[in-house]
This record gives structure tokens, C-alpha cells and sequence, in this order.
């Protein structure tokens, strides 16, 4: 399914989440509005690395961020792994893969229009904490 975001549209499996579409939407959209720091869904994640860093990514807290780096130091593994693994995330946005950065950028993002969708994630959680 796709969803608008901030006048960008995301692409998300709603296989991989326990919600009705609407509520999928409707929590999107609350998010947004900085009315929504978490999303009230069961999310789940493939088995093997990438259920892995889904489950690093989800642990990030909202109006914070960590790097690949990390992520890949926690799972024991290189941050270019733990990179492409953020590149097939299902569920952006739920599984909060824009809190993944670079050691000295951004890094990429997949959803949307790319990094500038990212920026836009990142400065709406700094400016709702």
C-alpha cells in the first residue's frame, strides 16, 4: 500500500503489521501531525538479518538517531550490511529506519523521494521532542 507523507508518497507492506489499512493511515497521519511518537501495531519481521535490524531500528527511540556503525556493532556485523538491510525495510516510517545514520551524514533512505524525506522525518521528531 502506499501512503502520502508530507507530499511524498511511501510504499509499505501492511503484510508485515497487524493493522487495518485505515489505522495504518490514520496512525501515519497522526504521526505527522506530531500528534504520534510510536505506532500502536504488532509489526512482523522477517526472519533471519534483516527481522534483526528491523528489531535494532525499533528500539531507537523517537528524536533520536544511531549509525550504521552501531546498529552493526550490536549485531556483530559491517555497517554497509546493516545499510542494506535499512534499504529493504517493509515499513518505513513504523520500523523507524531514518533514525539509521551515517558516521558523517545522513546515509540513504529508500522511502519516498530518498534522503530528503529522511531530513524531513528527522527535523519533525527534533522539533516535536
Amino acid at each position: 500500500m502506499n501512503v502520502e507523507l508530507f507530499g511524498r508518497t511511501v510504499g509499505l507492506d501492511a503484510t508485515y503489521v497487524t493493522a487495518s489499512e485505515s489505522d495504518l493511515r490514520e496512525q501515519i497521519a497522526e504521526y505527522a501531525a506530531g500528534q504520534r511518537r510510536t505506532f500502536d501495531l504488532s509489526v512482523h519481521p522477517p526472519d533471519g538479518f534483516a527481522g534483526d535490524v528491523m528489531a535494532e531500528m525499533q528500539a531507537i527511540p523517537y528524536g533520536e538517531t544511531r549509525t550504521y556503525g552501531d546498529l552493526a556493532e550490536a549485531l556483530d556485523t559491517a555497517a554497509v550490511a546493516v545499510g542494506q538491510a535499512c534499504g529493504k525495510n517493509p515499513v518505513p516510517v513504523v520500523v523507524p529506519c531514518h533514525r539509521v545514520v551515517g558516521t558523517d551524514s545522513l546515509g540513504g533512505y529508500s522511502a519516498g523521494d530518498g534522503v530528503a524525506l529522511k531530513r524531513r522525518l528527522l527535523e519533525l521528531e527534533r522539533r516535536e521532542r
